[in-house]
């Protein structure tokens, strides 16, 4: 059985992880980069009806990136041995003896492949999360999701098994 900490209500051996301000410093620059001249321009100059559609549609895509990161920034991360639960406005809770999705992907932003992040998603029926490099903790919290994974039996994608390899995480055996 889990202890509890009085002050927190949070079992005290678990792991709290959060997005540090300056990791999303980049994708909150993104988004007012976009939705400052956007809404500068729809306030200050007559356009027509395309373009004034056009504007609004982008309002819209930097508005809910803005929102995303947000969010994203606003929650941290619970592991313990039996869960990984995210805290904040887009709570969910993933137990790992439920885990029936794992999905470690890598997206490169130069050719060479020598710079990027990782995305892990992870789901337990109706519960997923995702969760992406840039999580203070990742490698741990990839870490513990793998050993899960290796527990429940679930198959993972080479994809997935080869981004695991790269993290020094062993796979799982199939």
């Amino acid at each position: 059985m889990t202890q509890l900490d009085a002050a927190s209500s949070a079992p005290v051996d678990a792991m709290r992880y959060s997005y540090p301000a300056s990791a999303m410093l980049g994708d909150y620059l993104r988004a007012a980069a976009g939705l400052g001249p956007t809404v500068l321009i729809l306030s200050t100059v007559s356009v027509g009806s395309v373009a004034e559609f056009v504007l609004i549609g982008f309002v819209a895509i930097f508005g809910a990136f803005a929102v995303r990161t947000g969010l994203r920034h606003g929650t941290s991360l619970e592991v313990t041995d039996a869960e990984l639960r995210a805290i904040g406005l887009r709570a969910a809770t993933i137990s790992w003896a439920e885990l029936d999705r794992m999905k470690l992907a890598y997206y490169s932003t130069r050719r060479d492949r020598k710079s990027g992040w990782m995305q892990l998603w992870l789901g337990a029926g109706r519960a997923r999360l995702s969760l992406d490099s840039r999580l203070d903790g990742f490698d741990q919290v990839v870490r513990q999701a793998a050993i899960a994974a290796g527990e429940r039996g679930l198959e993972l994608s080479d994809a997935t098994a080869a981004n695991l390899q790269a993290l020094g995480i062993r796979v799982p055996a199939r």
